[in-house]
């Protein structure tokens, strides 16, 4: 039976294999794809029954009828009381209606209760819509792939020497924020630029400088005007400041006039040296926005132009940032789309996402005629972002702006094709090496869950221990795992032999536990719940021993339980004391690898960290908190005695 875009076969054997495997332990559902297909063969769901559908139904009909003819916003919800969709309309009611008469049937057919809010006009309700968005992100909503996580450039105005540097955060009061931008290459490239044409310091903390007193490597290479050692004054520091200010925000004519009237002094005082740098800074803007020249942005003025395409459940907005008739800036922004919205729902729903999370909005916005309809609550909604000052959101359909904004389009759908050509290529690689592994494995199926293992000590002291999982070839971080070696076998210092035996037999321990609980079950950890397909322990020999002795019952069960030795990355089995035949560049030991560098690393991190905490600690620290704290828990108060 062929899988569509899995680019692989699955035998009748591999299906029964895991119905089997169902049997015995539950298995955890893959998120790929690829896998999905063949999970669903296997895998009944749970349903609810006909009378329970029934009176559902019949609920859910009750309260459409009751809901109010106004402007508002709605939210749904399913059985376990999740909001899934969160949506604005101008009539609830008739809004709501829709979604069930020729709305998406994979959402509808998951609503348990319906929720409303009243508002007093459609501005308040888009308002509200993103409140509720960003509370409960939910599943069918329009997000922004990594919304939480885009770039920022930043100036710490703050200080008496700002400084301009990368973040992911814009929370902090006294600086000036400057983005989202789509990538963090792109952020990087900019900050190099800015430290060419305007000099500022790296160095972190407020006051300028080092112990030693003496300027840094930025001094020498014309990166910084060492204001640390009082070579440049914080009168002139913070005019370059200012100047990088004008540059994020698109006033490129300022800048060049600035730069020239200082180059004509310099040159006028027979300061050559400094009038050729300033020279130099000044040729460097043209530089970056030589790709706009004879574009029809020149006679745009300064405007974002947003084009959107949408297919199926992706999508991608294109924002070209035109400012003083230059393209300065022309961001990417893929979308998530799982109830297949249409492109101005889409549209409306990334404006208001992006212009939330952006610091600064131009004062026109265009867009396409299919958001004709929605400009009016667009500028409401843009004015109460800047400050209640007015928003001009246009609708291009003639002249240099629909030229620019038809570019913007025609990227946007080019994007989409490109990213979703990606995204095929990256599943067939990841089945050909879940494939192949599972072939030089000897596996009767496709090792669809990973689960990796690693122990971390310094000496002996805090040793911990980490589990990571590869789902379809693909981290899943939501089922990581920690634990703390407890030396429940009585070895003293660093045993990775016993460490690992224990980390192991407590992973069984908790799949006992957490498989008999049903999946509605709170407490129910479902990655310790899951029944993995293959095991990798990160060591040789030994530590493979280890783990046989702890996981027969999963053996029993048909886990593949292997090791990996780093130093020449031979795989080894049980029953051999010689590595399968393996070449470490191969697609299925890069995948093993990569599980085993990710096992590694996280159990680092938390090594780390209850290594940093025990350093910052006192004996007196519980004895002060429980004299202190009356109300503190007896672990708290006995933490260190």
């Amino acid at each position: 039976m062929f899988i569509s875009g899995g680019f692989t076969v699955l035998s009748l054997k591999f299906v029964l294999f895991v119905a089997i495997g169902i049997g015995l332990r539950v298995r955890a559902q893959p998120t790929d794809p690829t896998t999905a297909l063949a999970y669903s063969l296997a895998v009944p769901r749970i349903n609810e029954t006909r009378e329970e559908r029934e009176d559902r139904s019949e609920r859910i009909v009750a309260e459409r009828r009751s809901l109010p003819d106004s402007p508002g916003v709605y939210l749904f919800r399913d059985r376990d009381d999740e909001v899934i969709y969160v949506g604005k309309a101008i009539s609830i009611r008739k809004r709501v209606a829709s979604h069930f008469s020729a709305g998406n049937a994979e959402m509808t057919r998951l609503v348990d209760r319906i929720e409303f809010l009243v508002t007093e006009n459609e501005s308040d309700a888009l308002i509200t819509e993103q409140s509720f968005i960003k509370r409960y992100r939910p599943r069918f909503n329009i997000k922004l792939r990594d919304d939480k996580s885009y770039p920022y450039i930043a100036v710490s105005l703050d200080e008496d020497y700002p400084r301009v540097y990368f973040t992911r955060e814009r929370h902090r009061t006294g600086r000036a924020y400057f983005g989202p931008f789509s990538s963090a290459r792109r952020v990087r490239d900019t900050l190099d630029l800015l430290g060419k044409l305007f000099q500022y310091r790296t160095c972190e903390g407020k006051e300028p400088g080092r112990r030693s007193g003496s300027p840094c490597l930025d001094y020498f290479i014309k990166r910084c005007g060492a204001p640390c050692v009082d070579y440049i004054d914080q009168d002139d520091y913070r005019k370059n400041i200012d100047a990088v200010i004008d540059f994020l925000s698109g006033r490129y004519a300022r800048i060049e006039k600035d730069l020239e009237s200082q180059m004509e002094a310099a040159a006028a005082n027979q300061d050559f040296e400094a009038a050729a740098a300033f020279r130099d800074r000044l040729q460097s803007i043209p530089v970056r926005c030589s790709s706009a020249s004879g574009s029809p942005g020149s006679k745009v003025g300064t405007a974002d132009l947003i084009g959107v395409a949408a297919e199926g459940t992706d999508a991608n907005a294109q924002v070209f940032q035109v400012r003083d008739g230059i393209l300065a800036e022309r961001q990417s922004f893929y979308l998530e789309n799982p109830a297949e919205r249409g492109l101005a729902e889409v549209t409306a729903e990334f404006i208001e996402q992006f212009y939330s999370a952006s610091p600064s909005i131009p004062k026109r916005i265009v867009l396409g005629p299919y958001m004709a309809g929605q400009a009016q609550e667009i500028e409401d909604f843009l004015a109460t972002r800047r400050s209640q000052s007015k928003v001009e959101v246009r609708i291009a359909e003639r002249g240099d702006s629909r030229r620019l904004r038809e570019l913007a389009e025609q990227n946007a759908k080019l994007a989409l094709d490109q990213d979703r050509l990606r995204s095929e290529h990256s599943q067939q690689r990841r089945v050909e090496s879940l494939s192949s592994l599972a072939e030089a494995l000897s596996m009767d199926e496709l090792p669809i869950r990973i689960e990796g293992f690693d122990i971390s000590n310094l000496g002996g002291s805090h040793t911990v221990a980490s589990m990571v999982v590869f789902e379809g070839g693909k981290p899943k971080k939501s089922d990581y795992r920690r634990f703390k070696v407890k030396g429940e076998f009585g070895h003293e210092g660093p045993d990775d032999f016993a460490s690992m035996e224990e980390i192991l037999g407590r992973r069984l321990a908790q799949h006992r536990e957490q498989a008999d609980l049903s999946p509605h079950d709170g407490s129910r950890d479902e990655s310790f719940a899951a029944l993995p397909s293959l095991i990798l322990i990160d060591g040789g020999k030994g530590q493979l021993a280890a783990g046989i002795r702890a996981l027969g019952e999963f053996i029993e069960a048909g886990v593949t339980v292997i090791s990996l030795a780093k130093k020449l990355e031979e795989v080894f089995t049980p029953g051999s004391s010689d590595p399968i035949d393996l070449p470490p560049d191969s697609q299925e030991s890069m995948l093993l690898q990569r599980v085993r560098d990710e096992a590694h690393r996280f159990a680092i991190g938390h090594h780390r960290g209850r290594r940093d905490r025990a350093m910052t600690e006192s004996a007196l620290d519980g004895t002060a908190r429980g004299r202190a704290c009356p109300q503190a828990s007896p672990d708290q108060a006995l933490r260190h005695s």
